[in-house]
């Protein structure tokens, strides 16, 4: 039996598969082979397309399966991470409507500052 591990992150996709008999790695990917690209229209803005993420699961999930098809075929369970605090906005058929703000996307910081002034400390620190 084997596992199959996406992390999405905000520089690339990695994938690992693992023979979960003997928890050794069958094979491991990333893609794309350099940084996925961050647009930041503004100053401390911070976006990427959702379509990017999918073409690098799909070009990890390809190069996995060049190097161990038989394992591959054995996948009983898919794990899936993703990039801490993101945004996707879809439509009701599941579209996506517009790039994704990311983790690192500082847009909001003075308004959270200003609710933590308004809150309160104690109640800022329960959020977090």
């Amino acid at each position: 039996m084997y596992t199959l591990g996406f992390d999405i992150g905000s520089s690339a996709v990695k994938a690992v598969l693992m023979n979960c008999e003997n928890g050794t790695i069958a094979g491991s990917a990333t893609s794309p082979e350099r940084e996925m690209e961050i647009n930041a229209l503004n100053p401390g803005w911070a976006e990427q397309l959702p379509e990017d993420w999918w073409t690098n699961i799909r070009e990890a999930s390809r190069k996995l399966l060049e190097q161990n098809p038989a394992a591959m075929k054995a996948v009983k369970a898919v794990g899936i991470t993703y990039q801490m605090h993101g945004l996707v906005l879809v439509d009701e058929n599941k579209n996506v409507l517009r790039p994704s703000i990311i983790w690192c996307d500082s847009r909001a910081a003075e308004i959270g500052r200003k609710a933590a002034e308004q809150l309160g400390e104690h109640t800022a620190c329960l959020s977090s």
